[in-house]
């Protein structure tokens, strides 16, 4: 049996591999952060495809250091998501050492960890859970790494910190206004846009210089328990027709301001995706 070093170095090369990925500091921090510490001792219940749970046999790290979703409470299906996914996410959204990171929907605090691990200790990492429980048991995990805050509070109302890079664990029909506006020029926010029911993407906003706008893309088809405090019933039902139409791939820019014109690949309240570079428009 191999031991757990290796064991972690495995897991880290297999789901780097899945994702697509060669990226060596983003290798070290899956290799580096210990999952059992965030899901809580086995056997441990991981999501089928049949859409519920099967127990591991046992508490042999072998089942838990694999591709899989790790429940943390099933009855409220709150989950240790796929790791293969949030490694494609965290790759497109950039981290470098120094960075702020806001985590909105840390659960317990796993890939909290590998946020606090790609900003290191020169960074900053704020991370936001509305589940009391959930909290409490993230401050406790996450308690050696003084530079990583957790906040029992959420992240859809009020104002969040000035930040570098904000990741999303819960799906919207919108991209916030106050996730928006804590971005710095240049930083980015990776979120689960979704409908109702059924997948949709994580869409990359990216902040770009002053008054030039933001560009916009997705990474991947995405799935989210809702994100409490930002969702609209409207959006969420139009959002379904616009993945439906299965050219999600052609956005490119998020608009704010004006009326949708003949480039818009979707349309809420207040803001509208488009198909056209960010271009010079007002942020």
């Amino acid at each position: 049996m191999p031991d757990r070093n290796a064991l972690k170095t495995y897991f880290a090369r297999m789901i780097a591999g899945k994702a697509g990925i060669d990226d060596a500091r983003l290798i070290d921090a899956f290799a580096s952060v210990e999952r059992e510490r965030f899901v809580g001792p086995g056997p441990w219940k991981v999501s089928c495809f049949a859409g519920g749970y099967v127990e591991t046999p046992s508490d042999d790290l072998a089942f838990l250091y694999q591709d899989v979703v790790v429940a943390l409470d099933p009855e409220r299906r709150i989950n240790n998501g796929e790791p293969h996914l949030h490694a494609r996410c965290l790759a497109a959204l950039g981290l470098r050492g120094g960075e702020t990171a806001v985590h909105v929907g840390c659960g317990t605090g796993y890939y909290t960890a590998i946020l606090a691990h790609l900003v290191g200790p020169a960074g900053r990492v704020h991370a936001y859970e509305i589940e009391a429980d959930l909290a409490r048991r993230a401050q406790d995990n996450l308690a050696p790494l003084r530079h990583v805050e957790v906040v029992a509070h959420s992240a859809a109302e009020g104002s969040l910190p000035a930040c570098d890079a904000i990741y999303v664990n819960a799906g919207a029909t919108r991209p916030l206004d106050i996730w928006l506006d804590a971005l710095r020029e240049g930083g980015r926010l990776l979120f689960p846009l979704t409908p109702r029911t059924g997948f949709g993407g994580m869409l990359l906003v990216t902040r770009s210089a002053a008054h030039s706008g933001f560009a916009a893309r997705f990474v991947q088809p995405a799935a989210f328990i809702p994100c409490e405090g930002g969702r609209d019933d409207t959006e969420a039902d139009a959002l379904a027709t616009a993945f439906g139409r299965g050219d999600w791939r052609e956005v490119k820019s998020l608009r704010r301001h004006g009326a949708p014109d003949a480039s818009c690949w979707f349309a809420g309240q207040g803001w509208w995706l488009s198909r056209d570079e960010p271009g010079d428009v007002a942020a």
